[in-house]
């Protein structure tokens, strides 16, 4: 999972749910590559969607990005909070 060049907190682990970045920018561009390619990916920013690879754009303030990584009957939700200042 990457969110443009933006320094996640903790660094990206598959183990790991919840994430926390910081920004200047007005957007970044969000990918999700699961392992296992037969699995489906569903970005949220907030309540809009984002397809995998494009860009989501930050209101100020604190900006939660849900990940919702589905393979099978098997699914994992990641978090990233994403704050945008000035």
């Amino acid at each position: 999972m990457t969110i443009g060049a933006l320094t996640l907190t903790p660094s990206f682990d598959p183990d790991a749910t919840e994430y926390t970045a910081n920004t200047t920018n007005a957007t970044n561009t969000i990918t999700a590559t699961p392992e296992d390619d037969e699995a489906t990916v569903t970005i949220l920013n907030g309540e809009t969607p984002v397809s995998n690879g494009a860009a989501a754009t930050w209101a100020e303030g604190a900006n939660t990005v849900t990940i919702t990584v589905k393979n099978g009957a098997a699914q994992k939700v990641y978090t990233a909070t994403v704050t945008k200042s000035t």
